[in-house]
C-alpha cells in the first residue's frame, strides 16, 4: 500500500505540483497500541495513550517518506507538531487551534513532497495530543486550508462514507452524498 501511494503521488509530482500528504497508521496499528497499554494498565492515562497512538503515524510518515526517496522523489515527513498543528488540551479527543504551516512551506522550497502525520498535534504546553478518531481526514482538510491548497483528496481503505465504519458494524450503509 506504501508503494501504491508513493505512485499516486509521483504523478502529481511528475505533472509539476508541490504536494502535501497526510497519512494514518497502518491497518490495525492504532488499535494494537491501545490494546498493548490495555494489558498493562486497564485505563491507562489519556496523556500516555496520546503519546504512544502517535507513534503508528509516525512510521506511516517515514516509511512514506522513504518510499518516495526511492523513487526518486524528494520527500520531507513531518510530525502534527512539526507540521504546525496547535490544540486545546483535550487528550483523545483535541481540537485544532490553529495551523501554522511555515515550517512546511520552507520545506517545501528544497522537497516536491511533505508527508504529514495524521490525527495529531501539540497543545500551549507541548505535550502531544490526538484529534480522535476520523482525525486524520481532519488534519488533512485542515492543512489543506492553511496552505491555502488548490485540491484536497482523501483516499482511505473504504469505497465512500457510509453512517458508520463498515469494518466493525456490519449493516452501515454507504452514503450516496453528505
Amino acid at each position: 500500500r506504501i508503494r501504491k501511494v508513493a505512485t499516486r503521488i509521483a504523478r502529481y509530482v511528475a505533472d509539476g505540483h508541490k504536494v502535501a500528504v497526510t497519512v494514518s497508521a497502518m491497518g490495525r496499528t492504532t488499535d494494537r497500541l491501545i490494546s498493548m497499554a490495555k494489558e498493562i494498565m486497564p485505563r491507562p492515562s489519556r496523556r500516555e495513550l496520546d503519546v504512544l497512538m502517535t507513534t503508528g503515524e509516525q512510521q506511516s510518515i517515514a516509511l512514506v517518506a522513504i518510499m518516495l526517496h526511492d523513487m526518486g522523489i524528494s520527500a520531507e515527513s513531518f510530525t502534527g507538531e512539526q507540521a504546525g498543528f496547535l490544540t486545546d488540551s483535550q487528550s483523545g479527543n483535541a481540537r485544532i487551534i490553529e495551523v501554522n504551516p511555515e515550517r512546511m512551506l520552507k520545506a517545501f522550497e528544497r522537497v516536491d513532497v511533505c508527508v504529514v502525520a495524521g490525527f495529531q498535534g501539540k497543545d500551549a504546553d507541548g505535550n502531544i495530543t490526538t484529534l480522535g478518531r476520523g482525525g486524520s481526514d481532519l488534519t488533512a482538510i485542515a492543512l489543506a486550508a492553511a496552505l491555502k491548497a488548490d485540491l484536497c483528496q482523501i483516499y482511505t481503505d473504504v469505497d465512500g462514507v457510509y453512517t458508520a465504519d463498515p469494518r466493525i458494524v456490519p449493516n452501515a450503509t454507504k452514503l450516496a452524498e453528505i
